[in-house]
């Protein structure tokens, strides 16, 4: 099953803007370490270390701030100027992440916009390209 082409109505952002992000976070974070520790994310946290990385659901009006250090990710509040951004409507963050669509096609496409870092980026693209997303359960649910 493909994910369909669509982007969430402008209420959906503005009630989003809205409400905290903290929990969104935390579930973001927790999620991550998760994938960690299995070791479904191999990442070598040394390079994300004292990083600064936040991510913007454009379409769902949803800010995601957080850090790394050598051994997990934390959250953080928002950082007036992050290390490493994507933004990216729902589809197109869930597109990617069930490799539907890479990063870079996005990224030409101008449907993934990636600000700072840019050999930070390069590096967070290509974990995300090593990440064999067959093994999380929610895979499953989305194929199908």
């Amino acid at each position: 099953m493909r994910v369909p082409d669509f982007v969430l109505p402008k209420i959906v952002a503005k009630a989003g803007s809205l409400l905290p992000a903290t929990p969104p976070q935390y579930v973001l974070v927790m999620i991550l370490n998760q994938l960690l520790k299995k070791g479904i994310l191999p990442a070598d946290m040394s390079l994300l270390a004292d990083r600064s990385f936040e991510i913007n659901v454009l379409d769902a009006g949803l800010t995601l701030s957080f850090g790394a250090n050598e051994e997990r990710f934390f959250v953080t509040s928002k950082v007036t100027e992050p290390d490493l951004r994507f933004s990216a409507n729902t589809a197109d963050f869930a597109r990617m992440m069930l490799r539907e669509e890479d990063p870079d096609t996005l990224f030409f496409n101008r449907k993934l916009q990636i600000e700072g870092d840019t050999e930070l980026g390069l590096i967070i693209k290509n974990l995300l390209d090593s990440i064999d997303w067959s093994g999380i359960p929610i895979a499953h649910f989305f194929a199908g």
